[in-house]
């Protein structure tokens, strides 16, 4: 497909600083600059969003910036607001950059009169104009399903494994990738393979819906620098429990590198107390001040990453080809070198 015209960014309320570094990356890129479309996005006095574009952008091939991360609701209409703006000035495509989609969590019944949240909210984004959603770390995969429209998931876990292979070269043989679940063993075996290092699981049990019963690992990590990998770390109970378990069971030292930092009520202070060495966060949602000034919590950037998946939707080049960490690394050159 040949590229429409030159993208242009716009950006909510709810990651300017990542809507600005992709800006950036994008400007380095093309050797020229790149700036976010002037916009207001406020609301009024009642709460309701209000959003007005200074810029011509009929005809222009459009990239919103926005997370759906806290207050979810809120910037999933700020979203949603920001593109029947755009449709309705005329743009030529319209594609949502979303790297923490939120509602992710409700994408199936669990029990009897509940809703499925997540293909709701996919709804909404298709009505509103969108033609388009790049993402990253989808919760469930298959919530590219719920969509009529195409999705471009990323993944972390190429970024990851430069981390990982920078910050533990003289010592890649003693790492051990860990799944905090059953159900992540997937998304853990795959950061496994980049760097080529053995997996165990932490199986738990629930007696009650938030109350853990008991951690049972499975496999053996004695002497093993642990990395834990998932997806989302909301109030970090399940993640430093995990740590400790490890570390009874015989584990040198425990890291954890998850891609969603949700980190919402008491998470930053059980990180910072936790037998965890170091936990490793991306930029998806704009981190709090708490978690910045956190002594043991790291951010990792995906602007390189956004930046290179938008000019490649653009150009209509493929997206795919930035799954492989060697695609990347050029891209984190000035980082990992």
């Amino acid at each position: 497909m040949p590229p429409l015209t030159e993208p242009k960014l716009i950006s909510g309320n709810a990651n300017p600083q990542l809507a600005g570094a992709v800006a950036k990356r994008m400007s380095l890129h093309r050797g020229e600059r790149v700036g976010l479309v002037d916009a207001r996005v406020e609301r009024f006095n009642d709460g309701e969003v209000f959003v007005e574009v200074y810029e011509n952008v009929r005809g222009e091939d459009m990239f919103i910036i926005q997370p759906t991360s806290n207050p979810a609701n809120d910037n999933l209409m700020e979203l949603l607001i920001i593109s029947d703006t755009l449709r309705r000035s005329s743009a030529a495509r319209i594609t949502a950059v979303i790297p923490y989609f939120g509602y992710a969590r409700q994408d199936r019944r669990t029990k009897a009169r509940t809703p499925i949240s997540a293909k709701l909210v996919a709804n909404m984004i298709a009505q509103s104009g969108i033609e388009r959603v790049l993402t990253m770390d989808l919760h469930a995969t298959q919530i590219q399903g719920f969509f009529d429209i195409p999705v471009d998931n990323l993944y972390a876990s190429p970024v990851f494994a430069l981390d990982v292979k920078h910050h533990f070269k003289d010592c890649l043989e003693d790492v051990m990738v860990i799944s905090p679940d059953v159900g992540g063993v997937a998304r853990a075996r795959e950061l496994a393979k980049r760097i080529n290092a053995p997996l165990a699981i932490v199986d738990k049990r629930r007696e009650k819906a938030g109350e853990i019963a008991e951690m049972t690992v499975i496999g053996d990590v004695t002497g093993k620098r642990c990395i834990i990998v998932d997806d989302i770390c909301d109030t970090a109970g399940t993640l430093c429990k995990a740590a400790e378990v490890l570390m009874e069971k015989g584990a040198q030292e425990v890291h954890a590198y998850i891609t969603h930092g949700v980190m919402s009520g008491p998470a930053v202070e059980r990180v910072t107390n936790s037998v965890m060495k170091s936990l490793v966060l991306t930029d998806s949602i704009a981190p709090t001040e708490a978690v910045e000034n956190a002594p043991n919590i790291r951010i990792v950037p995906t602007a390189p990453m956004f930046a290179q998946a938008i000019q490649n939707i653009a150009g209509g080049m493929s997206v795919s080809s930035l799954f492989d960490h060697g695609t990347l690394e050029p891209l984190y050159e000035g980082m990992y070198s």
